[in-house]
């Protein structure tokens, strides 16, 4: 019996041994190792970008198509925008769909941000889409449900947000969580319930901002049948202390059923500007001040910490760095431009940051 389970331990050996050295037509290694953790960018501006045919350039100075430089960086995941019915074609359903089948036919995951509505959604706002004022609770529910659907049906995306920061609930008034919770609850399973139907595959995600309120409102949708809880995390907003970070991440893996992302981060590499339209961030006391300095080095080692805490956390799923090509777009002199340019992946010359060496397969 011992001599029998050496074979069976060498065969097992060779085995993998020949799998992980397996080489392409032309004699090339080929990593068949599965790509589970999430290492994606938030791009959703880049069909308006796109049109301002930019050049740009990868780490070596190279000229390189732009989704090709984040795809040979190792991006494995790209998160688009969903607005129902925009005033203009960005982040419309005709527009994300084919920005998707282009991104799917590079080879990305796709994870959709659905903000059930026509604008911006976060904390601060979550306003009704036009179409669907005035609806009875009834009514609401099957626009979600028809709508949600329609969405998984035309992408298949591999992930999905039912909301978007919804800290306070969303489609409000209706969808307030303080004052409608149970209508809340039921607004947020209409659009669970309609991408378990559409395709069992893609993961759901419900997606809060910052950390501060987390455990009560966990507690209210702990009924719900979702995958993922995904945090969004910008210490200008949330805070500046990491290890807090990393200890409230752990403690909603032990403590509730789902896997644990972070859905949005960024980080400047510089508190200077590229054009004339204000910048979110610009100030050092908006800072992790000294060990992440604004600083092409402090960016790429605040995107690798927060790396390190979802990939060294049990059910650490990924994270998304958001307006990774928010670059100065409309021109130095633009007041209607870029006010993340500061904080894209890309420097002021539009070439990638060492920061893309945070999504990297295999690290260094």
């Amino acid at each position: 019996m011992i001599r029998f389970g050496y074979i069976i331990l060498f065969c097992a050996a060779f085995l993998g041994l020949f799998s992980a050295c397996q080489k392409d037509d032309a004699g090339k290694p080929v990593d068949t190792e599965e790509d589970l953790f999430i290492r994606a960018v938030d791009i959703s501006y880049w069909p308006v970008i796109r049109d301002y045919h930019l050049d740009f350039y990868n780490l070596n100075g190279a000229k390189e198509d732009f989704i090709m430089i984040l795809k040979n960086s190792g991006v494995n995941t790209i998160r688009l925008r969903l607005w129902v019915n925009p005033d203009e074609p960005y982040a419309s359903l005709p527009q994300v769909n084919s920005f998707a089948r282009t991104l799917q036919s590079a080879g990305f995951r796709i994870w959709l941000s659905l903000h059930y509505s026509d604008t911006w959604a976060d904390p601060g706002q979550q306003q009704i889409p036009s179409a669907w004022l005035g609806a009875e609770h009834d009514a609401l529910n099957d626009s979600v449900y028809n709508y949600t659907t329609r969405v998984v049906n035309q992408i298949k995306p591999d992930l999905i947000q039912i909301g978007n920061e919804i800290n306070n609930g969303f489609l409000l008034p209706e969808g307030d969580i303080y004052s409608h919770k149970i209508q809340f609850l039921q607004l947020l399973n209409s659009g669970i319930e309609a991408v378990r139907n559409a395709n069992g595959k893609t993961k759901i995600i419900i997606h809060y901002a910052g950390l501060e309120g987390i455990d009560w409102f966990l507690d209210q949708v702990s009924d719900l049948d979702f995958d993922v809880i995904g945090l969004s995390y910008y210490p200008v907003w949330h805070g500046k202390d990491l290890t807090l970070l990393t200890e409230k991440i752990k403690e909603i893996t032990i403590n509730r059923n789902h896997d644990v992302m972070i859905a949005e981060t960024a980080y400047p590499f510089s508190l200077g500007w590229n054009d004339w339209t204000n910048n979110i961030v610009g100030l050092e006391e908006q800072l992790i001040l000294p060990e992440f300095p604004a600083s092409q080095q402090g960016q790429r080692d605040f995107i690798l910490e927060i790396r390190n805490i979802l990939s060294e956390t049990e059910r650490g799923l990924g994270f998304c760095y958001w307006g990774a090509e928010l670059v100065a777009f409309d021109g130095p002199q633009s007041e209607n431009g870029s006010s993340w340019e500061n904080q894209a992946i890309f420097n002021f010359d539009n070439q990638a940051l060492p920061v893309l060496e945070a999504f990297s397969k295999n690290l260094k």
